[in-house]
Protein backbone atom coordinates (compact mmCIF):
# COMPACT_ATOMS: atom_id res chain seq x y z
CA UNK A 1 0.00 0.00 0.00
CA UNK A 2 2.87 2.29 0.84
CA UNK A 3 4.65 1.90 -2.55
CA UNK A 4 0.85 2.52 -4.39
CA UNK A 5 0.94 5.56 -2.13
CA UNK A 6 4.11 6.74 -3.22
CA UNK A 7 3.65 5.91 -6.59
CA UNK A 8 0.49 8.26 -7.03
CA UNK A 9 1.99 11.18 -5.16
CA UNK A 10 5.13 10.93 -7.36
CA UNK A 11 2.35 10.80 -10.42
CA UNK A 12 0.99 14.14 -9.02
CA UNK A 13 4.41 16.16 -9.27
CA UNK A 14 5.15 14.89 -12.61
CA UNK A 15 1.51 15.39 -13.82
CA UNK A 16 0.83 18.66 -12.76
CA UNK A 17 3.31 20.71 -15.31
CA UNK A 18 2.31 18.57 -18.42
CA UNK A 19 -1.71 19.15 -17.70
CA UNK A 20 -0.51 23.40 -16.88
CA UNK A 21 1.76 23.04 -20.46
CA UNK A 22 -0.90 20.94 -22.18
CA UNK A 23 -3.34 23.78 -21.42
CA UNK A 24 -1.24 26.82 -22.46
CA UNK A 25 -0.50 24.78 -25.44
CA UNK A 26 -4.47 24.16 -26.24
CA UNK A 27 -5.27 27.84 -25.73
CA UNK A 28 -2.91 28.61 -28.75
CA UNK A 29 -3.39 25.70 -30.80
CA UNK A 30 -7.30 26.22 -30.65
CA UNK A 31 -6.57 29.76 -31.80
CA UNK A 32 -5.07 28.48 -35.10
CA UNK A 33 -1.41 29.43 -33.72
CA UNK A 34 1.05 26.30 -33.65
CA UNK A 35 2.89 26.62 -30.38
CA UNK A 36 5.77 24.47 -30.09
CA UNK A 37 7.53 26.54 -27.98
CA UNK A 38 6.53 25.27 -25.33
CA UNK A 39 9.47 23.85 -23.89
CA UNK A 40 11.48 27.12 -24.17
CA UNK A 41 8.54 28.59 -22.37
CA UNK A 42 8.90 26.04 -19.65
CA UNK A 43 12.29 26.89 -19.25
CA UNK A 44 12.36 30.65 -19.54
CA UNK A 45 9.04 31.30 -16.51
CA UNK A 46 11.04 28.65 -14.69
CA UNK A 47 14.33 30.21 -15.07
CA UNK A 48 12.64 33.80 -14.35
CA UNK A 49 10.61 32.61 -11.31
CA UNK A 50 13.69 30.72 -9.87
CA UNK A 51 15.95 33.52 -10.12
CA UNK A 52 13.17 35.45 -8.02
CA UNK A 53 13.21 33.26 -5.44
CA UNK A 54 16.65 33.33 -5.58
CA UNK A 55 17.18 37.20 -5.35
CA UNK A 56 15.10 37.39 -2.39
CA UNK A 57 16.15 34.42 -0.19
CA UNK A 58 15.74 35.78 3.22
CA UNK A 59 13.52 38.50 2.32
CA UNK A 60 10.40 36.61 1.03
CA UNK A 61 9.73 33.22 2.71
CA UNK A 62 7.08 30.69 2.55
CA UNK A 63 4.50 30.30 0.93
CA UNK A 64 4.17 33.89 -0.59
CA UNK A 65 7.78 33.49 -1.80
CA UNK A 66 6.48 30.47 -4.11
CA UNK A 67 3.21 32.20 -4.92
CA UNK A 68 5.24 35.56 -6.29
CA UNK A 69 7.61 33.38 -8.10
CA UNK A 70 4.55 31.69 -9.62
CA UNK A 71 3.73 34.98 -11.13
CA UNK A 72 6.83 35.86 -12.50
CA UNK A 73 7.25 32.61 -13.83
CA UNK A 74 3.77 33.34 -15.88
CA UNK A 75 4.81 36.67 -16.45
CA UNK A 76 8.70 35.61 -18.43
CA UNK A 77 6.66 33.12 -20.09
CA UNK A 78 4.66 36.09 -21.44
CA UNK A 79 6.92 38.22 -22.12
CA UNK A 80 8.79 35.57 -24.13
CA UNK A 81 5.26 34.35 -26.43
CA UNK A 82 5.11 37.68 -27.00
CA UNK A 83 7.64 37.49 -29.92
CA UNK A 84 5.41 34.15 -30.87
CA UNK A 85 2.47 36.18 -31.06
CA UNK A 86 4.33 38.75 -33.09
CA UNK A 87 6.07 37.03 -35.73
CA UNK A 88 2.69 34.14 -35.93
CA UNK A 89 0.06 36.69 -36.04
CA UNK A 90 1.84 40.49 -36.60
CA UNK A 91 4.24 39.21 -39.19
CA UNK A 92 2.42 36.47 -40.56
CA UNK A 93 5.53 34.13 -40.21
CA UNK A 94 5.65 30.56 -40.47
CA UNK A 95 4.56 29.25 -36.66
CA UNK A 96 6.51 26.16 -36.13
CA UNK A 97 9.80 28.15 -37.51
CA UNK A 98 8.83 30.83 -34.62
CA UNK A 99 8.42 28.38 -32.10
CA UNK A 100 11.45 26.29 -32.60
CA UNK A 101 13.35 29.91 -32.77
CA UNK A 102 12.06 30.26 -29.76
CA UNK A 103 13.39 27.13 -28.29
CA UNK A 104 16.93 27.71 -29.30
CA UNK A 105 16.75 31.51 -27.79
CA UNK A 106 15.27 30.62 -24.12
CA UNK A 107 17.69 28.43 -22.62
CA UNK A 108 20.69 30.01 -23.78
CA UNK A 109 19.32 33.53 -23.25
CA UNK A 110 18.37 31.92 -19.32
CA UNK A 111 21.95 30.48 -19.22
CA UNK A 112 23.20 34.25 -20.17
CA UNK A 113 21.69 36.07 -17.56
CA UNK A 114 21.90 34.04 -14.98
CA UNK A 115 25.61 33.69 -15.48
CA UNK A 116 25.73 37.39 -15.12
CA UNK A 117 23.88 37.38 -12.08
CA UNK A 118 24.55 34.33 -10.32
CA UNK A 119 27.81 32.27 -9.98
CA UNK A 120 26.99 29.99 -12.22
CA UNK A 121 24.02 28.76 -14.75
CA UNK A 122 22.94 26.52 -11.99
CA UNK A 123 20.84 28.60 -10.24
CA UNK A 124 19.95 27.10 -6.07
CA UNK A 125 17.07 27.41 -4.27
CA UNK A 126 15.60 26.06 -1.40
CA UNK A 127 13.26 23.92 -1.21
CA UNK A 128 10.84 25.18 1.79
CA UNK A 129 7.86 24.95 0.15
CA UNK A 130 6.34 21.85 0.46
CA UNK A 131 3.19 21.12 2.87
CA UNK A 132 3.40 18.57 5.77
CA UNK A 133 0.07 18.42 6.50
CA UNK A 134 -3.14 20.19 5.36
CA UNK A 135 -5.53 20.08 8.33
CA UNK A 136 -8.72 17.65 8.16
CA UNK A 137 -8.22 17.21 4.26
CA UNK A 138 -5.01 15.27 5.26
CA UNK A 139 -7.21 12.84 6.79
CA UNK A 140 -9.47 11.38 4.46
CA UNK A 141 -8.64 8.01 3.50
CA UNK A 142 -6.55 7.54 0.04
CA UNK A 143 -7.01 11.20 -1.32
CA UNK A 144 -5.71 12.84 2.17
CA UNK A 145 -2.46 11.11 2.15
CA UNK A 146 -1.98 11.60 -1.66
CA UNK A 147 -3.06 15.39 -1.85
CA UNK A 148 -2.66 16.59 1.05
CA UNK A 149 0.32 15.21 2.83
CA UNK A 150 4.30 16.65 1.56
CA UNK A 151 1.77 18.63 -0.83
CA UNK A 152 2.73 22.00 -2.86
CA UNK A 153 0.42 24.49 -3.56
CA UNK A 154 1.58 23.95 -7.54
CA UNK A 155 -0.44 21.11 -7.38
CA UNK A 156 -3.46 22.95 -6.39
CA UNK A 157 -2.70 25.60 -8.62
CA UNK A 158 -2.23 23.12 -11.24
CA UNK A 159 -6.17 21.92 -10.64
CA UNK A 160 -7.54 24.97 -10.50
CA UNK A 161 -6.30 26.32 -13.86
CA UNK A 162 -7.83 23.23 -15.62
CA UNK A 163 -11.16 23.75 -13.76
CA UNK A 164 -10.86 27.70 -14.87
CA UNK A 165 -9.50 26.25 -17.85
CA UNK A 166 -12.44 24.27 -18.66
CA UNK A 167 -15.39 26.47 -17.81
CA UNK A 168 -13.73 29.17 -20.08
CA UNK A 169 -13.22 26.98 -23.17
CA UNK A 170 -16.67 25.40 -23.00
CA UNK A 171 -19.09 27.89 -21.38
CA UNK A 172 -17.67 31.63 -22.55
CA UNK A 173 -18.12 34.07 -24.93
CA UNK A 174 -14.56 34.10 -25.20
CA UNK A 175 -14.28 30.26 -25.44
CA UNK A 176 -16.37 30.21 -28.03
CA UNK A 177 -14.96 32.86 -30.21
CA UNK A 178 -10.99 30.77 -29.58
CA UNK A 179 -12.48 28.10 -30.86
CA UNK A 180 -13.95 29.84 -34.17
CA UNK A 181 -10.56 31.20 -34.61
CA UNK A 182 -8.98 27.88 -35.19
CA UNK A 183 -11.67 26.66 -37.08
CA UNK A 184 -13.03 29.75 -39.38
CA UNK A 185 -11.12 32.57 -38.47
CA UNK A 186 -13.34 34.21 -41.74
CA UNK A 187 -16.56 33.80 -40.09
CA UNK A 188 -15.20 35.31 -36.77
CA UNK A 189 -14.05 38.20 -39.05
CA UNK A 190 -17.45 38.81 -40.89
CA UNK A 191 -19.36 38.53 -36.98
CA UNK A 192 -16.65 41.86 -36.30
CA UNK A 193 -14.16 40.09 -33.93
CA UNK A 194 -10.23 40.87 -34.44
CA UNK A 195 -9.22 37.50 -34.98
CA UNK A 196 -5.50 39.36 -34.10
CA UNK A 197 -6.45 39.89 -30.81
CA UNK A 198 -8.13 36.99 -30.09
CA UNK A 199 -5.40 34.96 -31.29
CA UNK A 200 -3.04 37.65 -29.26
CA UNK A 201 -4.99 36.82 -26.11
CA UNK A 202 -5.00 32.61 -26.65
CA UNK A 203 -0.99 33.50 -26.92
CA UNK A 204 -0.33 35.11 -24.05
CA UNK A 205 -2.38 32.98 -22.16
CA UNK A 206 -0.53 29.67 -23.50
CA UNK A 207 3.01 31.61 -22.60
CA UNK A 208 1.64 31.97 -19.03
CA UNK A 209 0.47 28.58 -18.41
CA UNK A 210 3.66 27.17 -19.69
CA UNK A 211 6.24 29.64 -17.92
CA UNK A 212 4.22 28.57 -15.00
CA UNK A 213 4.73 24.53 -16.00
CA UNK A 214 8.42 25.72 -15.65
CA UNK A 215 7.92 26.71 -12.22
CA UNK A 216 5.54 23.46 -11.39
CA UNK A 217 8.41 21.16 -12.91
CA UNK A 218 10.87 22.27 -10.91
CA UNK A 219 9.51 23.20 -6.99
CA UNK A 220 8.66 19.43 -6.14
CA UNK A 221 11.73 17.80 -7.44
CA UNK A 222 14.76 19.39 -7.75
CA UNK A 223 16.88 22.23 -5.36
CA UNK A 224 18.18 23.64 -8.51
CA UNK A 225 17.55 25.30 -11.98
CA UNK A 226 19.42 24.16 -14.83
CA UNK A 227 18.49 24.79 -17.65
CA UNK A 228 17.05 21.86 -19.01
CA UNK A 229 12.78 20.76 -18.44
CA UNK A 230 13.94 17.49 -19.57
CA UNK A 231 11.82 17.50 -22.81
CA UNK A 232 8.58 18.18 -20.75
CA UNK A 233 7.34 20.67 -23.39
CA UNK A 234 7.24 18.18 -26.11
CA UNK A 235 5.79 15.75 -23.84
CA UNK A 236 2.48 18.62 -23.23
CA UNK A 237 2.51 18.70 -27.27
CA UNK A 238 2.27 14.77 -27.24
CA UNK A 239 -0.60 15.08 -24.34
CA UNK A 240 -2.38 17.57 -26.18
CA UNK A 241 -2.15 15.80 -29.92
CA UNK A 242 -3.09 12.27 -27.94
CA UNK A 243 -6.14 13.98 -25.76
CA UNK A 244 -7.26 15.17 -29.43
CA UNK A 245 -7.25 18.94 -28.51
CA UNK A 246 -9.87 18.09 -25.54
CA UNK A 247 -9.60 19.51 -22.57
CA UNK A 248 -11.54 17.04 -20.83
CA UNK A 249 -9.18 14.67 -22.11
CA UNK A 250 -5.95 16.39 -21.19
CA UNK A 251 -6.02 15.83 -17.53
CA UNK A 252 -6.35 12.13 -17.98
CA UNK A 253 -3.67 11.96 -20.68
CA UNK A 254 -1.47 13.92 -18.24
CA UNK A 255 -1.77 11.49 -15.23
CA UNK A 256 -1.40 8.77 -17.56
CA UNK A 257 1.84 10.59 -19.26
CA UNK A 258 2.97 11.31 -15.62
CA UNK A 259 2.44 7.84 -14.28
CA UNK A 260 5.04 6.91 -16.58
CA UNK A 261 7.62 9.39 -16.01
CA UNK A 262 7.58 8.69 -12.03
CA UNK A 263 8.30 4.88 -13.19
CA UNK A 264 11.35 6.56 -15.07
CA UNK A 265 12.46 8.85 -12.41
CA UNK A 266 11.63 7.08 -9.21
CA UNK A 267 11.95 3.59 -9.66
CA UNK A 268 14.41 3.32 -7.23
CA UNK A 269 11.94 4.28 -4.49
CA UNK A 270 9.33 1.10 -5.77
CA UNK A 271 10.17 -1.84 -4.40
CA UNK A 272 8.38 -4.49 -6.94
CA UNK A 273 10.89 -2.59 -9.54
CA UNK A 274 14.00 -1.38 -7.71
CA UNK A 275 13.96 -5.71 -7.13
CA UNK A 276 14.71 -6.58 -10.59
CA UNK A 277 18.22 -6.07 -11.30
CA UNK A 278 18.55 -7.59 -14.56
CA UNK A 279 17.13 -4.67 -15.89
CA UNK A 280 19.55 -1.39 -16.41
CA UNK A 281 18.32 1.86 -15.19
CA UNK A 282 18.59 3.64 -18.80
CA UNK A 283 15.44 1.07 -19.51
CA UNK A 284 13.19 2.97 -17.06
CA UNK A 285 14.26 6.29 -18.31
CA UNK A 286 13.18 5.01 -21.81
CA UNK A 287 9.52 4.16 -20.81
CA UNK A 288 8.00 8.01 -20.88
CA UNK A 289 9.09 8.49 -24.43
CA UNK A 290 9.13 4.68 -25.72
CA UNK A 291 4.88 5.27 -24.58
CA UNK A 292 4.80 8.31 -26.62
CA UNK A 293 5.77 6.75 -29.46
CA UNK A 294 3.91 3.79 -29.41
CA UNK A 295 0.47 5.74 -28.10
CA UNK A 296 0.88 8.46 -30.95
CA UNK A 297 1.83 5.51 -33.35
CA UNK A 298 -1.46 3.82 -32.13
CA UNK A 299 -4.17 6.41 -32.04
CA UNK A 300 -6.76 7.29 -34.81
CA UNK A 301 -4.85 8.88 -37.69
CA UNK A 302 -8.07 10.81 -38.47
CA UNK A 303 -7.07 14.60 -37.61
CA UNK A 304 -8.94 16.28 -35.16
CA UNK A 305 -7.19 19.48 -34.67
CA UNK A 306 -8.68 23.06 -35.58
CA UNK A 307 -9.23 22.96 -40.02
CA UNK A 308 -7.30 26.67 -39.58
CA UNK A 309 -4.66 25.50 -37.27
CA UNK A 310 -1.23 26.84 -38.56
CA UNK A 311 -2.57 29.37 -41.31
CA UNK A 312 -1.56 32.92 -40.93
CA UNK A 313 -5.24 34.99 -41.50
CA UNK A 314 -5.28 37.75 -43.31
CA UNK A 315 -7.78 39.98 -43.05
CA UNK A 316 -7.42 41.86 -46.40
CA UNK A 317 -8.04 38.16 -48.38
CA UNK A 318 -11.00 38.09 -46.92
Amino acid sequence: MSNLLFLLQQMLFFSMPLLVVAIGGLFSEKSGVVNIALEGLMIFGAFTGILFLYLTDGMINGQVALILAMVVAMAGGIGLSLLHAYASVSMKANQAISGAALNILAPALAVFIAKELTPSELIPFKNRFYIESVPILSKIPILGPILFERAYITTYAAILIFIVSLFVITKTRFGLRLRASGESPQALDVAGVNVSRVRYISIILSGAFAGLGGVIFFIPTSVEFSANVSGYGFLAIAVLVFSKWDIKRIIFTSLFFGIMQTIASAYSGLGFLSNIHFIPSEFYKMIPYIATLIILTLANSESTAPDALGEPYDVSKR
